[in-house]
Order: C-alpha cells, then sequence, then structure tokens
C-alpha cells in the first residue's frame, strides 16, 4: 500500500494482507491484516529487518 524511503537503503512497508482460499474466493472469516515491514538493502538484496503486525477484527452481522 505505501512505501518510505528513510535512507536509499532503509524502507519501511506498509501493506494489506487478505486471506483468499486456493479457489481465489476471500475467506472473510480470517479477517485482514496491516503488517508494517522495515525492510533493508545489504549486499544488492533487500531483507525483512523488523516488522509488527496487527489483525483487523472482521465484524460480524448480528
Amino acid at each position: 500500500m505505501h512505501v518510505l524511503f528513510i535512507r536509499p537503503d532503509v524502507a519501511a512497508v506498509k501493506v494489506r494482507r487478505r486471506y483468499f482460499s486456493l479457489e481465489g474466493e476471500p475467506l472473510t472469516e480470517e479477517g485482514e491484516g496491516t503488517p508494517m515491514y522495515v525492510m533493508s538493502k545489504e549486499g544488492g538484496q533487500w531483507r525483512l529487518t523488523a516488522n509488527q503486525n496487527t489483525a483487523v477484527p472482521v465484524e460480524r452481522a448480528s
């Protein structure tokens, strides 16, 4: 969803996580997530340095 380059070799990456069945159908009961990854470029490759993940609860109809 968003990438913020802190330095040319360090980036904060915000993503949206959703679950799908093998048939490609959304698995709404699993909810969604909004992980944040801190990536650093080492030896020419991007590596995961740190992460944080927040579950987004699914509202259920009553």
